[in-house]
């Protein structure tokens, strides 16, 4: 790759008067050996699965095995049928069509990792609702995937993507830059547009905590998709309306990692901390038999 920062990338950008989703086809490609072509079909292909991910979670029984989640996206989407939504009609929807994802994904469905599958619906909700509501065809919103791809390549070689490693931070948050980086592309953004928004939506996740109930990526994992759509489309419109990330978004990134190594490994998808050792998640894994597995 020729760039390992996102100052590298929009540098790479404006030297060569190429988009972000451009700089990364053909770096991908020089990488793999692949031609283009090859690199462009594959990601049609993931969101192909993105979209059928969506549906699926609107319409069939997304009832995870252990019972503790399902059908969320469903009542949301039901909800916007009967009355106004406080979000709005959009956004409510880029909710919906991430909760969706997130809850196939528990119901063992086929998703797309975006970074990760603890953040998978993140991505596919806010390019859904949003190619649906612009009107982009599939050409498009591959190119904002390839977008998203970059910016995901950047926080992962310089900070993680792993809640393991660094708290949900590292998983939702880094699919909240991914997705609004990505919009501001798909919107007719600058690549320093992006940029800004990446450390605009990174700086309201720094901190956060994996603490996943019985170590599922269940609770909270789902509902934190379904914010993290909303977040990232507020973060797009900040940085498109010109709102800039005072601190730069690299910086950004390395604080996520700071704070990740600083983070107690109780907190760090370990089911030791955090809700999940709330009374009541203390229950639920007694109740699914998980107590000892978690201690």
């Amino acid at each position: 790759m020729r760039f390992r920062t996102l100052k590298q990338l929009t540098e790479v950008c404006a030297s060569e008067g190429l988009t972000i989703a451009e700089v990364m086809l053909a770096d991908q490609s020089q990488e793999s050996g692949k031609p283009p072509e090859y690199v462009f079909e594959k990601m049609r292909a993931y969101y192909q699965i993105m979209k059928e991910a969506v549906a699926k979670g609107l319409t069939e029984d997304t009832t995870s095995r252990s019972g503790l989640t399902g059908k969320d996206a469903q009542r949301v989407a039901s909800y916007m049928t009967t009355t106004e939504a406080s979000l709005g009609e959009e956004a409510c929807k880029a909710m919906a069509y991430a909760l969706a994802v997130s809850e196939v994904n528990a119901s063992m469905g086929r998703i797309i990792a975006t970074p990760t599958a603890g953040s998978c619906g993140i991505i596919p909700g806010v390019f859904i609702s949003s190619q649906q509501r612009f009107g982009w065809d599939d050409d498009h919103m591959v190119k904002g995937l390839l977008s998203a791809g970059a910016i995901g390549y950047v926080i992962a070689n310089n900070s993680f993507v792993s809640g393991a490693e660094g708290g949900c931070q590292a998983e939702v948050g880094s699919a909240i830059g991914m997705a609004a980086g990505a919009l501001v592309e798909l919107r007719g953004g600058t690549p320093e547009q992006a940029m800004h928004a990446v450390g605009l939506a990174l700086k309201n996740t720094l901190g956060l905590i994996c603490d996943p109930v019985g170590g599922l990526v269940e609770i909270p994992c789902i509902i934190r998709n379904g914010f993290g759509a909303v977040n990232a489309m507020a973060a797009a419109d900040m940085a498109l309306a010109g709102v800039r990330s005072v601190i730069p978004s690299d910086e950004v990134v390395q604080v996520m990692y700071e704070v990740g190594t600083a983070m107690r490994e109780k907190h760090r998808e370990t089911a030791k901390g955090g809700l999940a050792q709330t009374p009541t998640g203390q229950q639920i894994m007694k109740e699914l038999n998980l107590g000892k597995k978690h201690r």
